[in-house]
């Protein structure tokens, strides 16, 4: 088959599939916008530049008319794209596009009897959600109400134009319409569970503070793309005091940037990391939390291999891929309770769930988590059970993920 796949920032959620496809025999073609931080091989990539992308646009338009227009932009840009290809020839079988900046708008007036799957990740507004979840940055309004469901213009178009939908979760599923839901198939991307497994032998050197951490030692672990509200790092640093108070032997590794990648930017000329940091720096020992920024995977990986308890804390949101990888590798997580986090943590049986708002109990969580980690251990084999019986890479969601497409190839969506 020939198989396009169109991305902003391919591979994304692709880049196992793709090239799996790839090295099948199919080919495979790739739109995207930035370079691919990943290698895809087999994969022919072609970047387009939307006209406009990064300037403002003409006279006075309000945030939301900016937004989609840029969404347009990138539609109108992907269009071009294909077009050129059907002038040389190329007519792919099925095309696979993530909705999320506008990139499948005009998909279907240029190939409209090519089948598309739409990478479906989430639908913003409504409740339980990520919008107005917490308040000490929400406060809805009915002009907050309008910005997301026009938020949402773009990807019901897409899903609506589509012959099938995915999702990597039940809860982004079904944030859509009910009316939608029944296109959509639930597959997760995979986690590969050969990579991200135990290694009671690894070890992790922080080099400025001049120490090597094991297993042996009481490492407690948090990581996010970006350190910001949505991953809760404002509630876990003010849980620091006290859970550094009660485990005195403990050292905290914080893994994430300074950007931001959801939700409000900070106040002009800060950081979200730098101002919850001042907020509680004078009641913790600063010898003690080490800061890494963003690290590579393998690093990352090493760093999980030895934690003693993950904490991971999301808004009802799209799930992060850390938290997977930290199950398949058997940490002990410590996870908020919120969607889609309780999907996969079942409370004392795959890990330990949370108020997402109590900074006390999570402390308090973890550091009897510390003290009876070795009693603990069980759930931590069963968090790993989880992931590899239903959630491996090669097993289970690779698969799945490949008889779609071919079954769209053949004009049919089905499992």
């Amino acid at each position: 088959m020939n198989i396009v796949f169109i991305h902003q920032n391919f591979p994304g959620q692709f880049k196992h599939l793709a090239p799996a496809l790839a090295s099948s025999g199919h080919q495979v073609l790739a739109i995207g916008i930035n370079k691919p931080a990943y290698p895809t091989p087999g994969v022919k990539v072609i970047l387009h530049r939307p006209q406009y992308l990064n300037d403002k646009l003409p006279g006075k338009l309000n945030d939301e008319l900016q937004d989609h227009h840029a969404k347009i932009l990138r539609g109108r840009s992907v269009a071009n794209v294909l077009t050129k290809l059907k002038r040389e020839g190329f007519v792919p079988d099925v095309i696979c596009a993530h909705s999320g900046w506008g990139e499948a708008y005009f998909i279907k007036d240029v190939f409209p009897q090519t089948p598309l799957l739409v990478y479906a990740e989430y639908y913003y507004g409504g409740n339980g959600g990520d919008a107005h979840f917490d308040p000490e940055f929400f406060r809805q309004s009915l002009a907050d109400d309008q910005r997301l469901r026009l938020k949402n213009t773009h990807l019901l178009h897409a899903l609506i134009e589509a012959d099938c939908g995915l999702s990597p979760t039940l809860f982004q599923r079904d944030r859509h319409p009910s009316g939608l839901r029944d296109k959509i198939r639930v597959i997760h991307d995979g986690i590969d569970t050969n990579r991200f497994r135990p290694n009671p032998d690894a070890s992790v050197s922080l080099k400025q503070a001049g120490l090597i951490l094991t297993k042996a030692d009481e490492v407690i672990t948090f990581v996010a793309r970006e350190l910001e509200p949505y991953r809760g790092y404002h509630i876990f640093m003010r849980a620091l005091p006290r859970l550094l108070e009660l485990r005195p032997q403990a050292q905290v590794v914080i893994v994430g940037g300074s950007g931001v990648s959801y939700g409000a930017p900070p106040p002009e000329k800060k950081s979200w990391k730098d101002i919850f940091y001042r907020e509680i720096a004078g009641q913790i020992d600063p010898k003690r939390v080490h800061f890494v920024g963003k690290v590579p995977h393998q690093n990352l990986t090493q760093l999980l291999q030895i934690s003693s308890a993950h904490v991971y804390l999301t808004y009802p949101f799209v799930l992060s891929w850390s938290m997977m990888e930290a199950m398949s590798i058997g940490c002990l997580i410590i996870g908020s309770k919120t969607a889609p986090v309780e999907e996969f943590i079942e409370h004392e049986k795959t890990g330990l769930l949370v108020n997402f708002f109590s900074p006390m109990e999570i402390a308090d969580t973890v550091a009897e988590a510390l003290k009876n980690r070795d009693k603990l251990q069980a759930i931590c084999t069963a968090a790993r059970n989880l992931i590899v019986a239903q959630y491996d890479l090669q097993m289970h969601s690779l698969p799945r993920q490949v008889a779609i497409l071919q079954a769209l190839g053949g004009k049919q969506c089905q499992l």
